[in-house]
C-alpha cells in the first residue's frame, strides 16, 4: 500500500464549490477542445459502484449542435407556437459549446441507478473543472434529450444509453448571484 500524503487545499475547493454558477448567457469564444477533453479526463475520476465507469462524454461540434437546434425549434413550435420557436432557436443559436453525457444502462434496476448516480457525479466533477478554468456551464434536461431523434443524431442507443444531461458550456458573458439556504434548513441531526 501506498503512503497519501496529498492534502488539497479545503479552502480552495470549497471556494470553488460555492463560485460555481449555472451560466445561462455565454460570449461567442469556444473554449478549446483541450480544456474540455481535460475536464473529462479528471471528470472520470469520480466514485462509481463496482468501478462500471458508465459514462460516457460525446463533444457535440457545430454542425450536430445545428441539427438540434433544428429539431428543438421544431418541437417547440409544435407545443407554443412559431414565435416561441423562433425565440428559442435564437438563443439555442448562440450556445459556443456542446457536451451530451450518458450512463450505461443496466438490466439490473440497482446498478442502471447506481450508474446514473455516478454520471451525475462525473458531471458536478466537470463543470468544477471548468469553472476553474474560467468556462461556465449549464446541465439541462430538456424534452429535446429524449427526443428519439435526438438520439440518432449522437448515435445513442436507448437500449443501452441513458441521456443524463446535455451541457452548454462557454465563457460567461456575466456571472449569476445566487443564495443557498442555511443548513440548518436542510439537515436532520439524529441522536
Amino acid at each position: 500500500m501506498t503512503n497519501f500524503d496529498f492534502t488539497p487545499s479545503a479552502s480552495d475547493l470549497a471556494q470553488l464549490m460555492r463560485s460555481r454558477r449555472t451560466v445561462n448567457d455565454f460570449r461567442p469564444q469556444v473554449p478549446t477542445q483541450e480544456i474540455i477533453l481535460q475536464a473529462i479526463d479528471v471528470a472520470r475520476w469520480a466514485p462509481n459502484h463496482k468501478l462500471t465507469e458508465p459514462w460516457r462524454f460525446h463533444l457535440i461540434g457545430p454542425e450536430t449542435a445545428a441539427k438540434i437546434v433544428d429539431l428543438n425549434a421544431r418541437i417547440t413550435a409544435a407545443e407554443k407556437g412559431p414565435s416561441a420557436a423562433e425565440t428559442k432557436r435564437a438563443k439555442w443559436s448562440q450556445i459556443p459549446g456542446w457536451l451530451a453525457v450518458t450512463s450505461l444502462r443496466s438490466a439490473d434496476r440497482v446498478r442502471d441507478d447506481e450508474n446514473y448516480a455516478a454520471v451525475c457525479c462525473a458531471i458536478q466533477n466537470l463543470t468544477l473543472l471548468l469553472w476553474e478554468q474560467g468556462v461556465g456551464s449549464k446541465w439541462t434536461t430538456g424534452g429535446v434529450t429524449r427526443h428519439p431523434e435526438f438520439q440518432q443524431l449522437l448515435g445513442l442507443n436507448s437500449e443501452t444509453d441513458r441521456m443524463v444531461g446535455l451541457l452548454w458550456y462557454g465563457y460567461p458573458a456575466a456571472r449569476p448571484e445566487m443564495q443557498r439556504r442555511p443548513v440548518s434548513e436542510i439537515t436532520q441531526i439524529y441522536p
